[in-house]
């Protein structure tokens, strides 16, 4: 199937808290889902937050290091390790499409929606794919220092990751969302971890990011990535509509604000 056939909407850089850019991936998978509607957005997270996975445990979180700290944390509805988006080191994407256009297979489905991803890469001049083969674990709780999956994990020419990306489907949609490290924040990284089982150096052995690799600008890093998604689906520059924008703002606030899904795994709008 050419995804480039059918209408897909671009929406720019933008930035929002972790809560609304958890409710707008949702609100998008609903107007994938009941108005056929594709999305593609790019994003930055301000101010900068943890995003824990879907079955994180709470107590591997430093809750009083991210308060003081003014970092804000929310789960994904996706699974894996938290990350930190630092909201200048860390650029992120999402692709939301109805399910029925995208393969069943999972993998299939990743290879799929990280073409432009690679592209991205190879327009800062960086030699980036899927990992080879499986490295274990450093420390579960943080997505970039778990296992390194060919799957879904990307890394640059020298094995360290780059990218850490993740599928859910909802109400007939599919959700992919990744994280860029775009610059390592390693000391503030650990640091929203409690007793973290990793050290700076740890983390910088299997981390990397787009100003290491390539010392491509931040901005042009962005372009590179936002004219990637726009050149592989055809894409129009779009915006999020009055009624898509408010649906979020009530998400995020019964939701992915709430201390009930962040804490304890439990839903509150269900």
């Amino acid at each position: 199937m050419d995804l480039a056939d059918r209408e897909w909407r671009l929406i720019t850089e933008e930035s929002r808290s972790g809560p609304m850019n958890m409710a707008l991936d949702e609100i998008a998978a609903e107007s994938a889902a009941d108005e056929d509607v594709r999305t593609l957005r790019v994003y930055r997270w301000d101010p900068s937050t943890l995003s824990l996975g879907y079955h994180q445990d709470p107590a591997t979180v430093d809750w009083d290091f991210c308060e003081c700290e003014g970092i804000t944390v929310t789960r994904r509805p996706t699974g894996g390790g938290a990350i930190y988006h630092d909201e200048r080191g860390d650029i992120s994407y999402s692709i939301v499409a109805p399910a029925d256009e995208l393969p069943g297979d999972l993998l299939e489905s990743y290879e799929l929606l990280c073409e432009p991803l690679l592209d991205a890469f190879e327009g800062m001049g960086i030699d980036a794919g899927f990992a080879e083969s499986e490295r274990p674990a450093v420390y579960e709780p943080a997505c970039y220092l778990r296992a390194l999956h060919p799957a879904h994990d990307v890394v640059a020419g020298d094995g360290r990751k780059i990218s850490g990306n993740a599928q859910y489907r909802q109400r007939d949609a599919v959700v992919q969302h990744g994280s860029i490290t775009f610059e390592r924040t390693t000391e503030r990284h650990l640091s929203c971890f409690a007793d973290p089982a990793a050290t700076p150096g740890d983390f910088d052995e299997r981390v990397t990011g787009v100003a290491e690799q390539s010392g491509t600008p931040r901005e042009e890093a962005v372009a590179d990535l936002t004219e990637a998604l726009r050149t592989w689906a055809n894409a129009h520059e779009g915006t999020w509509s009055d009624a898509e924008l408010a649906a979020a703002r009530e998400r995020a606030d019964e939701k992915f604000a709430a201390e009930r899904w962040n804490r304890d795994r439990d839903d509150p709008t269900d």
